[in-house]
């Protein structure tokens, strides 16, 4: 489960920046994860959980917010939503598709006092 690691970075990311801010405690963390990124949203949110503990983000509360997949047929140009990363242009038929939204893992924005 590797959404264990990716919480504990996000953690040390937010407390980095919090620490930059001069502030104590994290009220609030907003965080964008793409449709296409690999990451199991339910996963994440409970590695989240455990990876919060003893932090200045204990009670902050977490936002997780998925970005879904778009792509854009590199044969014809026309974009389209996506679910996966060989989805064939709706419009030619075409494969291999380039992924314009889809991949995000980012924290987006910190509440923080």
């Amino acid at each position: 489960m590797h959404e264990f690691s990716i919480a504990v970075d996000i953690v040390d990311i937010a407390t980095s920046s919090a620490r930059k801010e001069a502030a104590s405690v994290v009220k609030e963390i907003e965080i964008e994860v793409g449709q296409l990124s690999g990451v199991v949203m339910e996963a994440l949110a409970f590695s989240l959980e455990a990876a919060v503990k003893g932090t200045m983000l204990e009670k902050a509360r977490r936002n997780l917010i998925i970005i879904p997949g778009k792509a854009r047929c590199t044969s014809c140009g026309h974009e389209f939503d996506t679910d996966t990363l060989y989805t064939p242009c709706p419009a030619c038929q075409a494969l291999a598709p380039e992924i314009i939204q889809g991949r995000e893992l980012r924290v987006k924005s910190l509440i923080v006092e």
